[in-house]
């Protein structure tokens, strides 16, 4: 699967689920209940050490999901996250170590960028999809226009702050790729797979 491929699966499912597993044991259960909602796609965050056997885990068990690594936030991160299968790499921020390690291993990189500063030195790495974070901290919507006005060929994925209340404010706008998000992942494996259905229901529509 190409970088392009996996940009534009991004872009069909519109919704990038943020995972936090505080133990592998959660890994399969929270997976299903994405998938039975209908979206196939995690980015499961290094902020616990279990991230990359839950990773590689996820990748064995459902081969056709699109399942990356996030919260990577340098090159021994990024080398875990990719021997276990990650199919896409999400920072917090921009790392050029990360970034690197990435390119080196031909795996798509979405870095973290608030401001036109970053988002040059992403640029300056042959980035141009990037990731907004923390969205609703940094202006949102209205500071991600005014950024791609001056860097027009961006494609950008907002985080922090996205949920069913202004996702679709986020997606009427043509240079929003997705929206990564964790609020269909609080609850039981039933609920989670009530809400993300709710909200893949939701994205369709809008």
């Amino acid at each position: 699967m190409t970088q392009q491929h996996i940009i534009e699966k991004i872009g069909q499912m519109k919704i990038v689920p943020v995972v936090v597993l505080n133990s592998v044991e959660e890994t399969l259960p929270k997976m299903q209940a994405l998938i039975d909602g209908g979206l196939p796609c995690a980015e499961i965050t290094f902020r616990t050490p279990c991230a990359a056997e839950a990773i590689a885990l996820a990748v064995k068990t459902y081969p056709d999901a699109l399942i990356g690594a996030g919260t990577v936030i340098n090159a021994e991160q990024c080398e875990k996250a990719i021997a276990a299968g990650s199919k896409f790499i999400v920072s917090p921020g921009f790392s050029e170590e990360v970034a690197d390690c990435c390119k080196a291993h031909g795996m798509l990189y979405l870095p973290g960028v608030v401001t036109p500063t970053e988002v040059m030195a992403a640029v300056a790495k042959g980035l141009t999809t990037l990731k907004f974070f923390p969205a609703s901290n940094y202006g949102g919507l209205k500071t991600i226009k005014a950024i791609c006005a001056a860097f027009p060929y961006l494609k950008i994925m907002p985080t922090g702050g996205i949920s069913a209340d202004n996702i679709l404010e986020y997606l009427a706008c043509d240079k929003i790729l997705a929206c990564g998000g964790s609020w269909m992942m609080s609850g039981t494996p039933e609920e989670i797979k009530e809400k993300t259905a709710k909200a893949v229901a939701l994205v369709k529509k809008g």
